[in-house]
């Protein structure tokens, strides 16, 4: 892989997590998400370990050098044997970590200083300190009394959990001091593909509370929006089950996804080995081939794929696209006229599973020399769905059609105005037919000035909720994805501006100091305990801005 440190300048409901259609579906992306374990490291990334270790070998524990244990100096903190009260004093100490420099280091020594988070407690002031140029922090105390302990506590999974890597450098401040600073300690694992977080946490020695600074890291891997929002999504994939946290099964793909995409578009190839990984990990998953019951399920995996291909050039990735599109045309059928159902088992047709299958077949015919199959099954899904009545005489898409094959009038979800637009823009490139990207045009004008979708200008999803773990905290991200590959398309550009807009509101309003965004673009920030919907929305939307 890539070595981490590369740098370069459903169910009916009132909320937007509900799905559409009928309520007997459970969704996976609601599962309790599992512990994570070390991943088991493979060739390319034990070398480029191998090879970092040999540039910076551990020091032996007799020598004295910056990197040596911790020692009780004047010119550093001291730890010790065990501070009274401490918490968490039964969890392991984590093991140490080696980047440019390993675990423990002197902050004496440290290339630089910035202090992105602090906290108070008791008249004290807990700050995190981090050094980018060493890719490590270190937490310190001040206007405090002997006694008063700091410690960092250190996440490989965007602050969610932090037991293996709690009370680093745990120290207190020494006789005659008002003030102390923990060791410094790396903030990625290079060794287990590890993106990490740092915070600092202290108190008082005569109480018992405890405060923390909020989470945050070393600009590693965060030269732009784009890239600062891939890395804070990279905290949330899966080392062990290769999905993004939760374990959502179409939510994942649109993660995948929006990965990808930051690989081609911002160049930064830091986390490619998430592709391979995830496609190892669960290709015999399910119906294999990222194949299951609901087909829109099938065509996010099949587009994944699509754009893994496009980067990677490996045809693997490309022969489960074909197998997912075969998949979704397997359950073409004469209800209302034609259509992709949207489940093996119900015979509802909605919208985004079929704008999926004419986005899938187009790019299909786009990738595979002399195809005339997959290009005659995208048309046919476009003349299907033209004539459905999807399209509202507004110009927006609503959810599906009611049992007499009419408009069912249900909410117009943003990825159902966006998914049709990348579908279009494929399909033209298949064709050259002018017509299309008109069309495109006319969905698009309606859906970035639909006052509904967009309250004061910033889209806003339909009934948005506050949290980042429903299926609907994923939709936006589909919208702008889409609508930036017909921005692409077009020669003079015409969304850039709203997507410079729709970026301009989400990194002014919704980010955190770990680059990490909740489920309102014009704010307020909602703090997120769990869920990558948001975070990959917030990545599909900086991609898309920056392609533009």
């Amino acid at each position: 892989m890539t070595p981490l440190s590369e740098n370069r300048p459903r169910s009916r409901g009132v909320t937007a997590g509900a799905r559409t259609r009928p309520s007997t579906r459970t969704r996976s992306a609601h599962r309790t998400p599992r512990p994570r374990r070390a991943l088991v490291v493979g060739p390319p990334v034990a070398a480029a370990l191998a090879a970092l270790l040999a540039v910076v070998p551990v020091p032996p524990a007799q020598a004295a050098s910056p990197d040596a244990a911790p020692s009780a100096s004047a010119s550093g903190p001291r730890v010790p044997e065990a501070p009274a009260g401490a918490p968490d004093s039964t969890v392991a100490p984590a093991a140490v970590i080696c980047d440019i420099y390993c675990d423990a280091r002197d902050p004496a020594t440290a290339a630089g200083d910035r202090v992105p988070v602090s906290a108070g407690i008791h008249g004290r002031t807990l700050r995190l300190h981090v050094s980018d140029p060493d890719v490590m922090g270190w937490g310190s105390i001040d206007g405090g009394q002997p006694g008063d302990e700091v410690w960092l506590d250190r996440s490989f999974d965007g602050g969610r959990t932090w037991a293996s890597g709690s009370r680093l450098g745990a120290t207190t401040i020494p006789a005659g001091s008002t003030g102390w600073r923990t060791q410094m300690y790396n903030v990625d694992d290079w060794g287990t593909a590890g993106v990490g977080a740092l915070r600092a946490c202290g108190k008082a020695a005569d109480r018992a509370e405890i405060a923390c600074t909020g989470w945050a890291r070393n600009d590693r891997n965060a030269w732009s929006r784009s890239t600062e929002a891939a890395t804070a999504l990279m905290m949330l994939w899966d080392r062990d089950t290769g999905l993004f946290e939760t374990d959502g099964w179409w939510t994942g793909a649109n993660a995948l996804t929006a990965v990808v995409d930051n690989a081609r578009i911002s160049g930064m190839g830091s986390y490619r080995y998430a592709i391979g990984q995830t496609y190892d990990k669960n290709v015999n998953a399910r119906q294999g081939q990222f194949r299951n019951e609901y087909l829109d399920d099938t065509g996010w995996w099949g587009l994944a794929w699509i754009a893994a291909y496009d980067l990677t050039g490996e045809s693997r990735y490309l022969s489960t696209a074909r197998a997912d599109a075969d998949h979704m045309r397997a359950y073409w059928t004469g209800t209302c006229g034609g259509g992709v159902q949207w489940n093996t088992g119900i015979a509802y047709k909605n919208a985004i599973t079929n704008e999926l299958y004419i986005q899938l077949n187009a790019a299909l015919h786009n990738r595979i020399p002399g195809d005339t199959t997959y290009l005659q099954r995208a048309r046919e899904g476009w003349d299907w769905f033209r004539a459905s009545g999807m399209i509202n005489s507004g110009n927006l898409v609503n959810d599906g059609l009611n049992d007499s094959c009419v408009n069912n009038g249900e909410p117009t979800w943003t990825y159902n105005q966006g998914v049709i637009l990348g579908a279009l823009a494929e399909l033209h490139r298949a064709t050259g037919d002018a017509r299309l990207l008109e069309t495109a045009r006319d969905l698009a004008d309606a859906s970035t000035t639909s006052a509904a979708l967009n309250p004061g200008g910033i889209l806003r999803e339909v009934n948005e909720g506050d949290d980042c773990t429903s299926d609907g905290a994923s939709f936006k991200g589909a919208y702008v994805r889409g609508l930036g590959k017909l921005d692409v398309a077009l020669p003079d550009r015409p969304y850039s501006a709203y997507l410079d807009r729709q970026a301009d509101a989400a990194a002014a309003n919704d980010r955190d100091a770990l680059g990490m965004y909740g489920p309102h673009w014009a704010g307020p920030l909602v703090p997120v305990t769990a869920g990558h919907g948001c975070q990959h929305g917030a990545l599909d939307l900086f991609n898309a801005a920056e392609a533009g």
